[in-house]
């Protein structure tokens, strides 16, 4: 069986969830058994969003091979339990960079280098390289942004190439749109979708199947007329409704029969129902957990909650495999002080300090550190939260006044935290980033290895600063422990310190490899020791069995 292409593209407006969507189709087809990947191409310029603010564009989701991507990617591999890499997402700036490099190098042969054909040739080509390989049966492509976004068009002339290059018989498009409901006059309207399809028509793609976001119910009346309309059949246009949890999705569009339709019209040779057996057993520890319990993240971005999305998702797989619903609250680092730090912080059970770049906000993340570890509160710090914690630590049980990250103060006498030193001769933001997926030995006896139940693990990296070996004797003589090493760099991975119930701090990003499959276990076991401490100071919350309550 030859590959098979989706094309999934948005009209009307952004944030309608093609990511989601994506996912969840993907999800359905690989549990009829066929192999399914997806591909975000995304329309900014920007090379990939390393440099990009979270405020303007989210968590930067990271892979294996260190390519910095859409956090969508994290929405695939925790929906489809797979491993992307830097050839599953492609932006405009790594299009036309390549292109010009070519064009220098004199690879067009002196051609006059324009979007047609030779933009869209690059984009195929990036889509061809995955469905060439032979190792998938169906290849989703997302393409970012809306029908009708300027710089938009060369992706969707690319997908209309493609659609010619391989055979309709080989391809399906896919567009997902709004059915906005007008309460005042008390009904849906179809008028915006079909002018999204008609856009995207002239453009020269025509939509196989409409997927339409709406908060009421779709009748039957108003999806013929929208299959009237836009030219396609009845059957074809889906109803996407709200859900209260994204892991809904795949059972809504399952209803609907989107997974039918897809396999229906690209003949594929699938099993004649999912097999969805793990997928709802997570589903209902989700719904129907006995237990809930509060755990602050204490972040620089949390106006913008998903600069911290895959830490959100990781909590809701970690909770399910305890039983219990896992209530973030969402401290803004900046307000934290020493005066408001224990009221703020008092009916949690368990303290994350989150990753981040910059100074901004870090006293307070000192703080919370400092009042998890003084108030044996289980404490997880990821990347940055771990450096905040060796610094506290350093401060106010070694003395060490004067312990600093130059990231922070570049001149500090104390530089416990610092660029390597063949980082320091470089200028380029990204190429002093430790990107990807490196080695980590753990030491035994520790809580990390208790939670792993190995000895040699491998995480995602995406830091600048390490912690500076010349100070290790010093902080590991007042009882720090030193639990997760690189063994071929020696760098400090993972700390943890003596005498507290859950004190562990990573230097790398757990959050990047917990999927509903297989959630991470240092989330699990922070959650385990989090439900402990909840119970042993009252602060766990009892569900009567098959109760289902909004998250807070």
């Amino acid at each position: 069986m030859s590959c098979k292409y989706i094309i999934v593209t948005g009209g009307v407006t952004s944030s309608l969830g093609k990511g989601i969507i994506c996912a969840s189709l993907g999800k359905l087809l690989a549990a009829r058994g066929l192999r399914v990947t997806i591909q975000k191409l995304d329309p900014y310029i920007n090379v990939d969003p390393g440099t990009m603010n979270p405020y303007e564009h989210g968590e930067v989701y990271v892979t294996n091979d260190g390519a910095e991507t859409d956090l969508d990617l994290g929405h695939y591999e925790r929906f489809l339990n797979v491993t992307t890499s830097q050839k599953n997402n492609v932006t405009t700036g790594r299009i036309y960079y390549d292109v010009i490099t070519k064009e220098r190098k004199g690879a067009y042969l002196g051609k006059t280098v324009q979007v047609v054909p030779h933009i869209t040739d690059e984009i195929k080509s990036r889509v061809r390289a995955i469905g060439d390989t032979g190792e998938y049966d169906v290849v989703i492509v997302e393409v970012g942004g809306t029908v009708g976004d300027i710089e938009g068009l060369p992706y969707i002339e690319a997908m209309r190439q493609l659609r010619y290059d391989v055979g309709r018989k080989n391809t399906l498009s896919i567009h997902l749109t709004l059915i906005p409901y007008l309460k005042a006059a008390g009904e849906l309207k179809t008028k915006p979708t079909q002018h999204s399809v008609k856009t995207i028509l002239e453009i020269g793609l025509q939509p196989d199947i409409l997927v339409c976001r709406a908060e009421v119910p779709i009748d039957t009346s108003i999806r013929r007329k929208i299959a009237l309309f836009c030219n396609v059949d009845d059957e074809d246009v889906i109803a996407s409704m709200d859900a209260e949890s994204i892991y809904e999705v795949p059972h809504l569009m399952l209803e609907e029969g989107l997974d039918r339709r897809v396999i229906e019209r690209l003949q594929l040779d699938a099993a004649d129902e999912p097999d969805l057996t793990n997928w709802n057993r997570f589903l209902q520890a989700v719904k129907h957990p006995s237990k809930r319990i509060k755990i602050a993240l204490v972040g620089k971005y949390v106006e913008h909650k998903d600069a911290y999305l895959s830490i959100a998702e990781s909590f809701i797989h970690a909770g399910a495999m305890n039983d219990c619903r896992v209530d973030l609250v969402w401290i803004q680092s900046d307000d934290l002080t020493a005066r408001n730090v224990a009221p703020k912080l008092k009916n949690v059970s368990g303290i994350l300090v989150a990753p981040g770049f910059g100074g901004r906000g870090i006293e307070g993340k000192l703080h919370a550190v400092r009042y998890a570890r003084t108030k044996n509160i289980p404490f997880f710090g990821i990347c940055l939260g771990m450096q905040c914690a060796v610094i506290e630590f350093a401060r106010n049980v070694c003395g060490m006044t004067d312990a600093n990250s130059t990231e922070f103060l570049p001149s500090t006498p104390m530089p416990l935290v610092d660029l390597m030193m063949e980082q320091k001769q470089i200028d380029d933001m990204g190429g002093t980033m430790r990107l990807g997926q490196y080695e980590c030995k753990l030491s035994e006896n520790s809580t990390a290895h208790r939670a792993y139940g190995n000895e040699v693990i491998y995480e995602r990296h995406r830091h600048r600063y390490e912690l500076n070996n010349h100070y290790l004797e010093q902080l590991k003589s007042c009882g720090l422990k030193i639990t997760g090493i690189n063994p071929s760099t020696g760098l400090v991975e993972i700390i943890e310190i003596e005498e507290h119930p859950w004190f562990v701090g990573v230097q790398f990003h757990p959050e990047l490899k917990s999927s509903v499959k297989e959630p991470h276990p240092l989330f699990v076991n922070f959650v385990a020791a989090s439900i402990a401490y909840a119970e042993d100071h009252e602060l766990i919350k009892k569900l009567p069995t098959g109760e289902v309550e909004q998250q807070v």
